[in-house]
């Protein structure tokens, strides 16, 4: 299947809302999507890096918000 888009046209909100579509579809099935092994990898990095006070998170609102910022 092709999809043809106009990516570089859009503005940074409108590709931020077409991702949160793509990422919403995933989600509705998440047994189609197989995790590689080296996202374990990364993921136990990140937790030990959080757990040592080396990282912090942030919430998706937040994320959002400043991607939202870039683009005006």
């Amino acid at each position: 299947m092709s999809v043809d888009l106009a990516i570089e046209s859009m503005s940074v909100a409108e590709k931020v809302r077409l991702l949160e579509t793509v990422w919403q579809s995933l989600c509705a099935r998440p047994g189609d999507v197989p995790s590689p092994e080296w996202h374990r990898d990364i993921l136990e990095e990140r937790s030990r890096r959080l757990e040592d006070g080396r990282a912090t998170v942030a919430t998706w609102a937040d994320a959002k918000a400043r991607l939202m910022k870039l683009g005006q």
